[in-house]
């Protein structure tokens, strides 16, 4: 053991150095101390000063070994243990692969969590080869924007059997677009907002005690109408264009925001491009049973000479498709606590919502109206250059132009 009054100068002359040292400072007043006393000397000032007796010997291997060492630097460069993603450059893709396939989101939040559990990851990274623990594993999760949630009393219905299935060929197919550098959206309809002086869910800042003064009642004005966004999200370029109607959320409205889409965006972007691939949900304007969808899809592939490939979410499972928690949830949060009063109003928030991994709106005002209750007769739909997946045909399935692009 160290002699006791030894300890205690060492402890005083310590506290009354420590606070105008820096890492490298207090290193080697130490390694100065212990060469001094000699033999224990290393033992007598670690127990001192409470710094490990690693550091007391690293510093007494600078002053004997001394290294031109940069004034804004406490180590060496390459000093310390690199980092795990550093010494396996897969890992952060393998992990985001293990929980891509089964994403799931809140559509009012930009969080996205996994299903499975840390140890569970842990366990199939280790099968791939991959020495991690579960720290690491969270760390990364929470660095991707995932976080492990608990169950919601939010859903009606038993899961359909194939859900899962879908999930993966879904995810399979949006990779396949990717890799083949050809689009790939998410399609949907945000909530109609009623436009005028009402309330909105949210704050922003304004002088103290000086409320933005908005309508008691929430009621429609029949004046100033509504408006229902309808957005187009390119899932490999975080890039979305929104249409925001003036009727309403008709299957020819919702092909119209995305014959926009390509025709503002997309065709600049993918000009050698002879296939589309459509995610969306499996009711509404884009539902997979609605046959004027279909119709009107034939009439865009008939235009562009692309065939448009459509993959549906199962029912009950909108909440996952993509374009509700990486865009709609930013454009909520973007006009959080603003009364939209207009149409333009509208247009001009969407287009204003970015967010710090890059994503970029469009927005342009669609003022045609759209006939609700349109009929599709049989011969209509015989029309339809429809060809079915051979898994699950009814949620997946090609619409082929009459006559195909020569662009290949």
């Amino acid at each position: 053991m160290p002699n006791a009054q030894i300890v205690e100068t060492l402890r005083t002359k310590y506290l009354a150095l420590a606070n105008d040292l820096d890492e490298r400072g207090r290193r080697r007043w130490a390694a100065t101390e212990a060469m001094a006393i000699g033999h224990g000397g290393i033992v007598a000032v670690a127990t001192a000063t409470g710094l490990s007796d690693r550091t007391v010997r690293n510093g007494i291997q600078e002053l004997r070994h001394p290294t031109p060492l940069i004034a804004s630097r406490q180590r060496r460069t390459g000093g310390g243990r690199k980092r795990l993603e550093q010494q396996d450059q897969r890992l952060v893709e393998a992990v985001e692969c293990l929980v891509e396939p089964t994403e799931r989101g809140d559509p009012q939040s930009p969080l996205r969590w996994t299903c499975k559990s840390l140890t569970n990851l842990q366990k199939e990274l280790k099968q791939q080869g991959h020495q991690v623990g579960r720290t690491k594993v969270s760390e990364i999760l929470k660095e991707l924007g995932y976080s492990l949630q608990g169950n919601r009393k939010t859903r009606e219905g038993k899961d359909h059997p194939e859900r899962d299935r879908q999930f993966h060929h879904i995810n399979k197919r949006v990779k396949a677009y990717r890799n083949g550098r050809r689009p790939a959206i998410s399609v949907d309809t945000k909530k109609k907002e009623v436009l005028g002086q009402k309330a909105n869910k949210g704050q922003e800042y304004r002088p103290k005690g000086e409320p933005l003064a908005v309508d008691t009642h929430d009621f429609p004005d029949k004046k100033l109408g509504k408006a229902v966004p309808y957005g187009v999200y390119d899932i490999t370029r975080n890039e979305a264009g929104v249409s925001v109607g003036i009727s309403s959320d008709t299957a020819e409205f919702a092909v119209e925001a995305i014959r926009r889409w390509w025709h503002q965006l997309g065709q600049s972007r993918y000009k050698k491009s002879y296939r589309l691939l459509i995610t969306a949900d499996s009711g509404g304007s884009n539902g997979h049973r609605n046959r004027l969808w279909k119709l009107e899809l034939q009439r865009l592939a008939d235009e562009t000479g692309m065939k448009i490939e459509v993959c549906h979410y199962p029912p009950g499972t909108s909440k996952w498709n993509k374009i509700e928690h990486r865009l709609f949830c930013h454009i909520t949060r973007n006009w959080r606590g603003v009364p939209l009063e207009t149409h333009q109003v509208v247009v001009n928030l969407v287009s204003s919502t970015r967010t710090e991994e890059g994503l970029e709106v469009h927005c342009w005002l669609d003022s045609n109206t759209y006939q609700t209750g349109r009929k599709v007769t049989d011969a209509q739909m015989s029309s339809v250059k429809l060809k079915r997946n051979a898994f699950q045909g009814d949620w997946n399935y090609e619409i082929q132009p009459h006559r195909e692009s020569t662009t290949r």
